[in-house]
């Protein structure tokens, strides 16, 4: 997507209920579930993440590198200016980034499956610490009548992104910083409670 992006997300217990969902309304599967590795860059005095800025690319299906703005959240919906394009390989494009400076602050990861119905998509995912519905549309109002549609409250929409969560539950509790992956977490799953997550489902 390249303009302004629109979304919404949610903690959940039950991602399958949701994808049982999605098939009762005749969503239509357009990414099957696929594993993501996403690396974040900054320049190296923080500037970026100060600012609100993220620069990243991301390898599943194929490699895209990815630039996001500054997010305004308005009754938990996230709106940011957003500019995406493929790239031809994951590696060289880290290669030049680094070339030119910037340093690779984060890695994460997921597996990720994509729906679309009625021009919005829907997007399932799995991470680390937990589970995760995510739709993006073109308006508040819009999204806010998928999420009633799919058993969400939008009153439990999470405010923060998947990176944020985890640096703030890190700060929180004490922890070194480290990249938010199945092997890093591997043994040290957070509860819900220590993310500060509420379920939507």
């Amino acid at each position: 997507m390249n303009g302004q992006e629109i979304e919404v997300k949610f903690f959940v217990r039950d991602l399958k209920k949701i994808e049982l969902r999605l098939l009762e309304l005749k969503a239509q599967l357009i990414q099957p579930r696929v594993h993501e590795l996403n690396f974040r860059y900054d320049l190296p005095d923080g500037s970026m993440r100060t600012m609100g800025r993220v620069l990243r690319i991301r390898q599943d299906a194929v490699a895209t590198m990815t630039y996001k703005g500054p997010s305004i959240l308005t009754d938990g919906v996230f709106s940011r200016v957003e500019l995406e394009t493929e790239i031809g390989d994951f590696t060289t494009a880290q290669q030049i980034l680094e070339a030119l400076g910037y340093v690779k602050i984060l890695a994460y990861e997921k597996f990720r499956a994509v729906y679309e119905l009625d021009s919005f998509h829907i997007m399932l995912d799995e991470l680390p610490y937990g589970d995760f519905v995510e739709i993006e549309g073109t308006d508040g109002a819009g999204l806010r009548e998928m999420s009633s549609r799919l058993g969400l409250n939008i009153e439990a929409a999470v405010g923060a992104g998947y990176a944020r969560i985890f640096e703030d539950y890190n700060m929180r509790h004490g922890h070194a910083s480290s990249d938010l992956t199945f092997d890093a977490l591997r043994g040290r799953v957070p509860s819900p409670e220590e993310l500060n997550l509420q379920a939507a489902d």
